[in-house]
């Protein structure tokens, strides 16, 4: 019968060993730590252009929203606050297509720091999160708790595009799911012919003569893929698409649908709406199908 033991906590800021950069790299390499939902590393230590460097920067699964990310070991004070928020607001400024969501980590989330952010008056997206560390054996445990969530709604276009291959998303999918990606690519030669894959950082989209031309665009998982249109909503399509049981959602603010496929033949049995949403996304964008 398993012993119930208290764990004993360690004080990461007095700590000889563990500094913020082995936090920051951990952090950085388990996202799902956080709790905050499936999310993708950006960048560490990115570089601002009026100075200083965002600890992290991540992106939720659906590329919607744009996490800004800053570690304090020890508790909350009024420099890291004012740092959190200015780098927050640089990068809404740069990429103001993105949603944008302020992160701080701390060992002490105190009270001073809840009554400064109340000022704010939930102007700005902020969650909290409150560090712990305990000593298991000769290695350190992490736990975040979440004290404070996003008030607000409130993604890197450079870190959005930046090109990969296909080693790289074989591993950060299957390659199952990525024989699925070039079956279906394949199957709608008739509107892709010319076309050829993309490999991006966090999709793969379409380009032709080497110019990226993404009216349709995969984003591959471990265990099935997300096919997204760029087009108008068709509340028509949309009731025939959940009719046949199609795993389906429409994002109004950027105007595009998302198709969740198992497979392959999950595509076959439903090609004639698929095809209807690329015939969509190509009127959207006023592209010609050969």
């Amino acid at each position: 019968m398993p012993n119930l033991i208290s764990l004993q906590p360690v004080s990461l800021k007095n700590h000889p060993d563990i500094k913020e950069d082995l936090i920051q790299k951990y952090i950085y390499d388990n996202p799902d730590v956080l709790g905050l939902g499936e999310l993708l590393p950006i960048q560490r230590e990115r570089v601002q252009p009026s100075g200083g460097r965002i600890d992290i920067l991540m992106n939720s699964a659906d590329e919607q929203i744009r996490y800004v990310i800053e570690i304090q070991l020890g508790a909350t004070d009024p420099n890291h606050i004012i740092r959190t928020i200015e780098y927050w607001d640089n990068e809404k400024k740069r990429y103001p297509q993105y949603d944008h969501c302020a992160v701080i980590i701390a060992e002490e989330i105190t009270g001073r720091f809840m009554n400064v952010i109340s000022l704010f008056n939930g102007t700005i997206p902020l969650i909290a999160l409150q560090l712990s560390a305990f000593k298991t054996g000769e290695d350190i445990s992490l736990t975040f708790t979440k004290v404070l969530d996003r008030i607000t709604l409130g993604s890197d276009d450079e870190a959005a595009l930046e090109v990969t291959d296909r080693n790289y998303w074989e591993k950060h999918s299957t390659k199952p799911v990525m024989r699925d990606v070039d079956e279906i690519f394949k199957d709608l030669s008739q509107y892709t012919s010319g076309y050829e894959l993309k490999y991006n950082k966090h999709y793969i989209g379409l380009a032709k003569d080497g110019i990226s031309k993404n009216f349709i665009w995969f984003k591959p998982k471990k265990q099935y893929l997300y096919l997204l249109f760029k087009s108008n909503e068709d509340t028509d399509l949309s009731a025939r698409l959940e009719d046949v049981g199609l795993d389906i959602s429409y994002d109004s603010r950027w105007r595009q649908y998302r198709v969740k496929l198992k497979n392959y033949q999950e595509y076959k049995d439903n090609k004639a709406l698929i095809e209807e949403c690329v015939k969509n996304a190509m009127d959207y964008f006023n592209i010609s199908s050969l």
